[in-house]
């Protein structure tokens, strides 16, 4: 019987822990630029700043707040008072009222000189 319930206890803290790092698999930390239905102008920065499943984020008007995952592809926006889905790959969210942002273009790597 106790090792019925010790297999049973392991069981639930492996699915927990799975579910967990689920949430937090896609990084959305970094600068992220506005393309569509933005606070501030069109091609404004915003960044986010990612701690698990709590947010920092200051949005392309320049106004932070906090957040958080809500679960594996949607996260909640405080002071926005709005949810968001993001992509599987962590390139593009999208916001319930239309703002889209997006992962800005990588710096091209530097020249060698010869």
């Amino acid at each position: 019987m106790k090792a019925g319930l010790m297999i049973g206890v392991v069981l639930a803290s492996v699915s927990v822990g799975g579910a967990s790092a689920q949430v937090q698999g896609v990084n959305l930390n970094g600068p992220w630029v506005c393309v569509a239905n933005c606070l501030g102008a069109p091609g404004s920065s915003a960044f986010i700043t990612q701690y698990g499943t709590q947010l920092n984020v200051i949005n392309d008007a320049g106004q932070p707040s906090a957040g958080w995952v809500e679960y594996p592809g949607r996260i909640w926006v405080a002071n926005a008072w709005q949810g968001a889905v993001y992509s599987p790959d962590g390139m593009t969210i999208q916001f319930d009222k239309g703002t889209i942002w997006q992962r800005p273009p990588a710096a091209p790597p530097p020249r060698r000189r010869r």
